[in-house]
Formats: structure tokens, C-alpha cells, sequence
């Protein structure tokens, strides 16, 4: 059974960069496709970022491109998201997400990643 943990999130002020962890285990990320999620207070829950298991599609929100970078070390068996130049609109809970099918995520389509993380609370606040 995969279970995934997200971890580095914070409170930056705007402007600044994070960079978001999940770390997976109980089985390889190798052969799974990543996505990352977030949900600010009242609103839905909204894809960011989305990575087939091996690389070869990707996908962001419009709100997030140029901005944010979706990455995968299988060697390390965890997936990242490179977060730079926030805004406090990107005030959120962040969860990483894990399936053997790939999915786009990034343009608010119906998704059923199998398994989740318990989110990472990211602040953007001066």
C-alpha cells in the first residue's frame, strides 16, 4: 500500500519560493503518475501540478505556470513541487497524490487519484 507524506510548507512572504517534499513509501513512486493539489479555506479543492510516471506529461493550472516546477526522484522515492515568486493567493493546504494512471489535472477535470497525503499548509503573508 503507497503512502505518501508531504512535508515543507511554511509561511513566506510574497515574492518568496518554497519547495514542497512527498516522500512515498510502501511502494515505489517509479510507476506511479504524481499530482499535487491544493484547498484554501471555502474553496475547492483544485488541482496545481501533475506528472505522468515517467515523465513524459505534465501539467499545470494557468494560475500556477512559470511559477511552479513538478518533479520526481524515484531514486529517493519522493516528488517535489518547486514553488517561486508567491502570492497570498496561494495560501493553501498542498497535497501530493499518487496514481499508476496519469491524469491531467491542472484545468479543474475530474480526477480519482488513488492515494493522498495529509496536506502541508502553505502561507504566503507579509
Amino acid at each position: 500500500q503507497l503512502q505518501l507524506v508531504e512535508s515543507g510548507g511554511g509561511l513566506v512572504r510574497p515574492g518568496g519560493s518554497l519547495t514542497l517534499s512527498c516522500t512515498a513509501s510502501g511502494s515505489s513512486l517509479e510507476n506511479y503518475a504524481i499530482a499535487w493539489y491544493r484547498q484554501a479555506p471555502g474553496k475547492e479543492r483544485e488541482g496545481v501540478s501533475c506528472l505522468s510516471s515517467h515523465g513524459g506529461s505534465i501539467d499545470y493550472a494557468d494560475s500556477v505556470k512559470s511559477r511552479f516546477t513538478i518533479s520526481k526522484d524515484n531514486n529517493k522515492n519522493a516528488a517535489y513541487l518547486s514553488m517561486t515568486n508567491l502570492r497570498p493567493e496561494d495560501t493553501a493546504v498542498y497535497y501530493c497524490a499518487a496514481d499508476r494512471v496519469f491524469q491531467p489535472c491542472g484545468g479543474g477535470e475530474y480526477t480519482e487519484y488513488d492515494y493522498w497525503g495529509q496536506g502541508t499548509q502553505v502561507t504566503v503573508s507579509a
